[in-house]
């Protein structure tokens, strides 16, 4: 594959090499996702003063999507380079009635259900597959407990470009449909997440799959860096400051790392203020790994059998979570985990308040942000956002069964008035 080159549009791409998380030995920008010296991660680097150029009138000049940011990632600086489907900015609902339950003093929730497939994660792939085409990919791919899936189909239907995704074979009914629906390749794979994982990167070895880009794969640093979207967008849309806390949804853990490093960068590059920010995982009891490492002051994150019905965060082995765990560490804030049955409360009490229809992981964030206020673990004075990445549509069935009519009446006023509604 070839080397992501400067754009030929309105601005060079600010990204100038791949650097490893661990020993930062530095590669150039292709498809590589660990580091050939320690075997950690890499991410993207920039060019700082090229980020230090961007001003927020730039930003405010951008289309009403996530390429807005397009100086402050690794692909997409030309419009005609772009495979998207124009996700990004989602409400930022301010959730009175949800602080007033909770004793919060203002609480907003990012959102991120009102994307075109209904998550967070079209984001990540636009950003990704961006950079795959410019690598000169003709497939795409990913491994997915199901949002990811519904992008990656959507992005190549969209395109024009064949799609693989690979799914666990007991993932939602909702999620395999509005997967399949886009009408390319939909893999049912007799494992967990964790096994379908590992078969995708076991795939990206082959010559078979030499033309495919995995988005959480082989292009993953680039994948990654689109869900810094979600804290440059929060920050603008707080007219360019930083909340004081955010409470986010861990599976592998990058989407904190990368909302995180937003903020860095925001205050870096001079954008918004330096002011302080506490960041806060949500994970599920049935897969808590990341949680139960800073509960016991370790950082050696021991991988789990996933199991719960928040499956879309159902990732036993998280690659990023010693990263996630050093964030919430260096910001003083903390994680912590739900229970099923706490997880269905929290969706119906985020829909009761707010509106909004949370998938089961949002069902997780809002749980778990009870539970911090409860235990003290928040600042009930201290400005908080709390972030929905996915659409209840997709995992109904997590609380159709304690929904339903509240009456069942013939069509008559006189059996309305019978059945109190009149009174």
């Amino acid at each position: 594959m070839s080397v992501i080159a400067a754009s030929s549009g309105i601005a060079a791409n600010p990204a100038r090499a791949l650097v490893c998380r661990n020993c930062g030995a530095e590669y150039p920008l292709i498809a590589q996702n660990a580091c050939y010296e320690c075997f950690a991660p890499v991410e993207v680097g920039y060019d700082q003063a090229a980020l230090r150029a961007v001003t927020r009138a730039d930003i405010e000049a951008g289309p009403h999507n996530i390429w807005r940011y397009a100086p402050l990632l690794p692909a997409g600086q030309d419009p005609a380079s772009r495979v998207t489907v124009n996700p990004g900015m989602t409400p930022l609902i301010k959730a009175d009635a949800l602080a007033a339950e909770l004793g919060l003093k203002t609480l907003w929730v990012k959102d991120d259900s009102a994307n075109p497939t209904h998550s967070f994660k079209d984001r990540v792939v636009s950003v990704a597959l961006t950079a795959a085409k410019g690598l000169g990919f003709s497939r795409f791919a990913c491994a997915s407990t199901g949002n990811l899936a519904n992008s990656v189909a959507a992005h190549g239907a969209r395109a024009g470009v064949p799609s693989i995704v690979f799914i666990p074979y007991d993932l939602e009914q909702n999620k395999v449909v509005t997967s399949a629906v886009y009408q390319g390749q939909v893999v049912a794979i007799e494992g967990s997440y964790d096994d379908v994982n590992r078969l995708c990167q076991e795939l990206t070895e082959t010559d078979e799959f030499e033309e495919t880009a995995f988005v959480n794969v082989n292009v993953r640093p680039y994948y990654a860096e689109g869900s810094k979207t979600l804290g440059y967008e929060v920050a603008e849309q707080l007219g360019w400051r930083l909340p004081q806390q955010v409470v986010i949804p861990m599976a592998s853990g990058e989407l904190l790392t990368k909302i995180d490093k937003a903020f860095t960068e925001l205050v870096e590059i001079g954008l918004v203020d330096d002011t302080p920010w506490r960041v806060f995982g949500a994970q599920s009891a049935g897969c808590n790994p990341i949680a139960t490492a800073l509960h016991a002051g370790t950082d050696q994150i021991t991988p789990v059998k996933p199991t719960g019905i928040a499956k879309s965060l159902n990732i036993g082995d998280p690659a990023a979570g010693p990263y996630a765990l050093e964030a919430v560490r260096r910001t003083g804030g903390w994680m912590d985990y739900v229970t099923d049955d706490e997880i269905r409360d929290g969706i119906q009490l985020l829909a009761r308040t707010t509106g909004v229809f949370a998938e089961t992981a949002g069902g997780v964030t809002v749980a778990v942000l009870k539970k911090l206020v409860e235990a003290g673990k928040l600042d009930r004075d201290a400005e908080t956002v709390v972030y929905n990445t996915g659409e209840g549509l997709k995992t109904i069935d997590a609380v159709s069964a304690q929904v339903g009519p509240t009456h069942t009446v013939r069509p008559s006023l006189k059996a309305a008035r019978e059945a109190g509604l009149l009174g």
